[in-house]
């Protein structure tokens, strides 16, 4: 196991608070590549993952741009970029809404679901990978931690 220290060749980094941020954001990073790789079979990205999950936890229910924007892990993503590589993969179905011309509705394809249905066993595998050395006590404990950072906001 290597210190923040020694993964970004630093002195030893005295402010806790400092430390524990430069940790977190080390870490996100991370994590995001080995997304990144674990998803790289399926040809999507992690946002694009992001999007089908949420259009799926709908259960065949539409949704807008601004409502998918709002339940995503990456805030400052572009959901309309996002969708429309998800549309030419045939992954999302986007229809005008009857009631609200303005509206745009977003659905999940059959297709979609059926990568989601190989792709979900892949990241299961390798957020147990991931966390394997790491008690689930603690895993409960960094979640709480990290909830109660962002309540803080």
């Amino acid at each position: 196991m290597s210190s923040i220290e020694e993964v970004i060749k630093s002195k030893p980094i005295k402010n806790a608070y400092q430390r524990a941020t430069l940790n977190i954001l080390q870490t996100a990073s991370w994590l995001q590549g080995r997304i990144t790789h674990a998803l790289k079979p399926f040809d999507i990205s992690e946002p694009q993952f992001n999007v089908l999950r949420i259009l799926r936890g709908q259960e065949g229910k539409a949704m807008n741009l601004y409502e998918i924007q709002d339940r995503m892990v990456q805030k400052e993503s572009n959901v309309s970029r996002i969708i429309d590589k998800l549309v030419e993969k045939h992954y999302v179905l986007r229809k005008a809404c009857k009631d609200n011309r303005r509206r745009v509705d977003i659905f999940i394809t059959d297709k979609g679901l059926k990568l989601l249905g190989e792709a979900d066993p892949v990241m299961e595998t390798l957020m147990k990978e991931i966390f394997e050395d790491v008690k689930k006590d603690k895993v409960k404990t960094l979640s709480k931690i990290l909830d109660e950072l962002r309540e803080e906001q």
